[in-house]
């Protein structure tokens, strides 16, 4: 784990999570979180950049980053529409990782969604894809990308109903998704971040995309 870690979305539960493991580590000292809002956690002796999403890319030239890590996300519930919420998930990913790569960074780790295809008719899979396609573009010497299913986690000041009634029912549901359904299966916001902690540590080229199952097998 050499060098400079940036993280994007640190506020959001996965990049929450992974910022407290990366802080009790002792990794804070080259810990960099850019975010829209003040952090109100403690984050030891990480540096905390607070900046307006139009000068992301110049913050991240300063940076000079070796390993991005972007947990950034949002529903269309809480975007407002369609075009805000591709303006984060697709345009604000894509800036970062751009603006990443041409400050040096050598890896990219990125939470994206399961089933995530930039050919889907779905919006919001269309709209990840499109997100995983920009990251490809930037031929980093490694790609990571996450693909979980449903989340599990307690999201602070986040309340989506109709993810907490799939939560709920996840157990029975989870006991149904089998074979290649596995993908679907609901998964702890907890073991996709340690899967990210175990994948800063890996050394080989190319990219390499994680469903449930392959997180399961790093935590």
């Amino acid at each position: 784990m050499a060098g400079k870690i940036l993280i994007v979305g640190a506020t959001g539960l996965i990049g929450g999570l992974l910022t407290r493991a990366l802080v009790e580590q002792g990794a804070d000292t080259k810990l960099h979180l850019l975010l829209r809002r003040p952090y109100r956690e403690d984050v030891g002796k990480a540096k905390i950049h607070v900046q307006l999403q139009e000068n992301w890319p110049a913050t991240i030239a300063k940076i000079k980053p070796n390993i991005v890590i972007s947990c950034l996300g949002s529903t269309m519930k809480k975007a407002g529409s369609k075009e805000e919420f591709a303006a984060v998930d697709r345009d604000l990913v894509g800036a970062v990782v751009a603006a990443a790569k041409t400050a040096g960074a050598k890896q990219c780790i990125a939470v994206s969604s399961t089933m995530a295809d930039s050919g889907a008719s779905s919006f919001y899979l269309k709209t990840k894809g499109e997100a995983e396609d920009q990251m490809r573009a930037q031929q980093f010497d490694r790609l990571d990308i996450i693909r979980p299913g449903l989340l599990r986690g307690e999201r602070a000041n986040d309340h989506r109903l109709g993810e907490s009634l799939a939560i709920t029912f996840s157990p029975i549901l989870d006991l149904l998704l089998q074979g290649k359904f596995r993908r679907y299966r609901s998964i702890l916001a907890s073991d996709v971040a340690a899967a990210i902690l175990t994948l800063m540590d890996e050394t080989a080229s190319g990219e390499f995309v994680h469903e449930n199952d392959a997180v399961w097998e790093m935590v």
